[in-house]
């Protein structure tokens, strides 16, 4: 064809598309006459959406197994009063819990530890390890029992696999309770509903808090090549074999794994993101083969260099504006703002705790905050705006805010 006729045909096929594009009006016009005028009693996409994506759970503890001295696994079925399904989830997701604490209203996003098959099966399982100074895990090591109706957002969170971005060779990095999201990625492997290879990396202080050991390892036997456990132990005496001792360090990663080629999917407590961060970067892999999991409000802000220190040790008081009502609160210059709101009663909307999901997104009147750079997932257009995530910002002066209602 030559270059006239091909202009010919573009013409033609531009002349159509106009065409077709002048009907359109006429075309809708005919298809409202042809419509029923009855309303649409049941909307099916409508109802879809609210199962799949759930703004609450409603849960009851089925059945709770004491994994270690520090670790309890919790069990968790739709609470039958309300007729609902659980909502599906990636291997990787989290719930994070509504929790009424001796009149504080809190919440708390907890890994799920099942696979997403079980949920089809009916239930969810999360895995709570005790904090020395946790405010909310010792109140359910003492209240939460066979019976108790729990809250829960649907399932929410990025860390999980994704087959366009990720490689299909996966390098889990994990500290502590951060076994939970790769024993619920692992489970998936073994199910035959996730064709990728996951190699763990484990790292544990204590040879006795080792959470799900024999099951990886059942897993890891059962799928040779597909599933490999590495323990990394950092105490002095040891009894398990096979296990590597000392820390996950960039020779131990190099060791396990293809630096130029696989994903690296990080997951634990804060002081091993500090020391993992530091070790990977050794490496030089590209960050967009780097994933972490965010880890709940930053320990020890004071610590970052741009933190005023001048400022640490000062009380502020926060005029916090949420729908119709007006409170003035008192809050500490180390706490988060989101803190501070729980600690007078105010329930302002929260899911992630690290900044990342935008749900407590709030408008920032006046005063000065500042932002952990660990956490900071605001849009720019939000920096611009004044506009900021409770969670994961700190008051430097007195401050006016507006904060959303709770669904």
């Amino acid at each position: 064809m030559s270059e006239k006729d091909e202009l010919k045909v573009k013409i033609k096929g531009k002349i159509r598309d106009l065409l077709a594009f002048s009907k359109l009006t006429k075309t809708r016009e005919k298809k409202f006459e042809k419509a029923s005028a009855k309303p649409i009693e049941k909307d099916n996409l409508k109802e879809l959406a609210e199962n799949l994506h759930p703004d609450y759970q409603h849960l009851i503890i089925d059945k709770i197994i004491d994994n270690t001295k520090s670790t309890k696994t919790f069990r968790f079925i739709p609470d039958s009063e309300f007729n609902e399904d659980l909502a599906l989830f990636r291997a990787g997701q989290y719930l994070s819990l509504k929790v009424n604490v001796n009149g504080y209203e809190i919440t708390r996003p907890y890994t799920i530890s099942s696979s997403p098959s079980e949920a089809l099966a009916g239930f969810y399982e999360i895995s709570i390890k005790k904090e020395q100074n946790g405010f909310l895990t010792h109140f359910i090591w003492e209240n939460w029992n066979v019976g108790t109706k729990v809250t829960s957002s649907g399932p929410q969170g990025l860390f999980y696999y994704q087959p366009l971005r990720d490689s299909r060779n996966i390098v889990a990095i994990a500290g502590g309770s951060g076994i939970t999201a790769f024993r619920s990625i692992a489970k998936e492997i073994s199910e035959g509903n996730l064709d990728i290879n996951l190699t763990i990396l484990y790292g544990c202080s204590e040879e006795d808090d080792i959470l799900f050991y024999d099951e990886l390892k059942r897993l890891e036997s059962k799928n040779p090549g597909k599933i490999k456990l590495v323990i990394v132990l950092s105490c002095d005496e040891v009894s398990l074999e096979g296990c590597e001792m000392g820390f996950i360090t960039s020779d131990l990663i190099e060791k396990y794994s293809d630096v130029k080629k696989d994903t690296y999917f990080i997951c634990g407590p804060q002081l091993m993101y500090e020391f993992i961060d530091d070790e990977i970067s050794k490496l030089k892999i590209q960050q967009d083969r780097i994933r972490k999991e965010m880890y709940g409000e930053i320990k020890g802000i004071t610590k970052f260099p741009n933190y005023p220190k001048e400022k640490a040790d000062k009380m502020f008081n926060i005029r916090v504006m949420i729908g119709s009502e007006i409170k003035e609160i008192p809050a500490k210059a180390t706490e988060t703002i989101l803190v501070s709101m729980e600690k007078a009663k105010i329930a302002p909307p929260s899911s992630c705790r690290s900044g990342e999901c935008g749900f407590c997104r709030s408008y920032l009147i006046s005063g000065d905050i500042f932002v952990s750079p660990k956490s900071d997932g605001r849009r720019e257009a939000d920096k611009k705006f004044n506009f900021f995530h409770p969670c994961s910002s700190y008051p430097l002066s007195d401050l006016e805010i507006e904060v959303p209602r709770r669904k």
